[in-house]
């Protein structure tokens, strides 16, 4: 079937996408579960694909030194924002840094932007954030994690669990 002469083609609205990572968890987890880490430009590509991003933030904890600053240029050269928290050492000798705040109020104030929210973590503090997202915003979240070190809850949680595997890892060097 032809469109009438002088008539534009519809194209059809591309879905916007709000993009959240957590760059510790995925770190810790793609390590633990397969001595990997993730493509992060796999993870843009399949995330993102048919979509329009209205913002992508990676969410990331700075210990100053230069293998570091490489990784968060990558980040930023595939597109992502990259937010940074000092590392603390503890007298005690344990750490702190994680982001799950930064991540929630971030999500609660740009998810009316989007018609989803993609998670990138495993982390189960985050299946309240999940809930409210999908309840109180009307937004669906998928969550991306590796499978064997996600919460139970924060899958139960999302919209669609897209399990970190396979292209979505690099290869073993």
């Amino acid at each position: 079937m032809s469109r009438p002469e002088g008539r534009p083609a519809t194209t059809p609205t591309r879905q916007a996408v709000l993009l959240l990572v957590d760059v510790q968890n995925l770190y810790y987890t793609a390590r633990q579960a397969y001595q990997a880490q993730v493509d992060y430009h796999a993870l843009w590509a399949r995330a993102t694909a048919n979509r329009q991003v209205v913002k992508a933030i990676a969410y990331a904890i700075d210990r100053g030194d230069e293998k570091q600053r490489r990784f968060q240029n990558i980040l930023r050269n595939i597109g992502f924002e990259v937010r940074l928290k000092p590392f603390i050492q503890r007298a005690d000798g344990s750490a702190k840094g994680d982001w799950d705040v930064g991540i929630t109020l971030d999500a609660v104030k740009h998810a009316g932007q989007a018609e989803v929210v993609v998670l990138a973590s495993g982390d189960g503090d985050f299946a309240l954030l999940a809930d409210s997202l999908r309840q109180a915003q009307g937004v669906d979240v998928e969550v991306y994690g590796v499978a064997p070190l996600t919460a139970d809850a924060l899958i139960q949680a999302s919209t669609r669990f897209v399990p970190i595997e396979g292209e979505l890892l690099l290869e073993r060097r």
